[in-house]
């Protein structure tokens, strides 16, 4: 958490608000978010800066800037980035804070500090962000070849679940949407993925493309612990169409007879309706 849908709506919030803003003074608190560089290259890189434009990949957001510099940010398990008024309280556990040429405020808020920022010359993004590279194909911006996946899951015996959740395979998909998917697939997520064939490998792809571009529109999922929030600090909304996930124990709204089960899948809580999902 956040997974693709979450990442993609801060996209799209921040190519609204944040494409042709300047940043202005720039300040890095804990060291732990610059850990893959440095205070100091965040700060130079930031300062008098404009944004170009704003990529993402998978679950990475990219923030191209007119000096030739990148800014990566990985959200991980609670960060946030935020577009606040000037008159706004600063947010606790900000951890990197940037004044914007409107008057405005940039911030990077995370309070368990797993998610970090890195600013690098363009020429060595790649060098310093090396996973970028490992990254398998993004279902909403490059899509998915049914053909392709089948001949990857084919090759390799893991659990669907595991394969889903692996980046190098599919950029994106976290444990959430994971469930999601599979549940619409009506396939169960602990199944062997050379077990598939090719019409369950196309109702796979169906699925992600549903739920993914559902959740976009939802605004992404927003759990309890509400640590998810778009750029404007609003819960998204898609946790009430979660048709499993975090649903233990209560009737399957699909088939309406199956219970939902929870199981451990690389030490992940694994939801599926053992009737829709055979």
């Amino acid at each position: 958490m956040p997974e693709l849908p979450e990442v993609e709506t801060v996209r799209r919030g921040l190519t609204r608000e944040l494409v042709g803003r300047r940043f202005e003074s720039v300040r890095v608190g804990r060291e732990r978010v610059a850990r893959r560089t440095s205070r100091d290259l965040i700060e130079l890189g930031l300062e008098h800066a404009t944004v170009l434009s704003i990529d993402r990949r998978g679950k990475y957001l990219l923030l191209r800037l007119d000096n030739d510099c990148t800014a990566m940010i990985h959200l991980r398990m609670s960060g946030q980035v935020l577009i606040q008024q000037a008159a706004d309280a600063e947010r606790a556990h900000s951890h990197v804070v940037a004044e914007l040429d409107d008057g405005r405020r940039f911030a990077f808020v995370d309070p368990r500090t797993f998610g970090e920022v890195v600013v690098v010359q363009n020429a060595e993004l790649h060098s310093v962000c090396p996973e970028l590279l490992r990254l398998g194909p993004d279902p909403i911006v490059d899509g998915l070849d049914a053909m392709d996946l089948w001949a990857t899951f084919s090759r390799r015996r893991r659990r669907l679940k595991s394969m889903l959740l692996d980046q190098s395979v599919i950029a994106g998909l976290g444990n959430i949407y994971a469930d999601e998917v599979c549940h619409r697939a009506r396939l169960r997520p602990d199944r062997a993925s050379d077990s598939l064939n090719a019409r369950h490998v196309i109702r796979l792809v169906d699925s992600i493309d549903e739920v993914l571009v559902a959740a976009i529109e939802r605004g992404g999922s927003t759990l309890g612990d509400g640590q998810y929030v778009a750029i404007d600090g609003m819960s998204g909304d898609f946790q009430n169409e979660h048709r499993v996930y975090g649903r233990t124990k209560q009737r399957c709204d699909s088939c309406r007879r199956g219970i939902i089960r929870r199981i451990i899948i690389d030490q992940r809580g694994t939801h599926f309706c053992p009737v829709c999902q055979r």
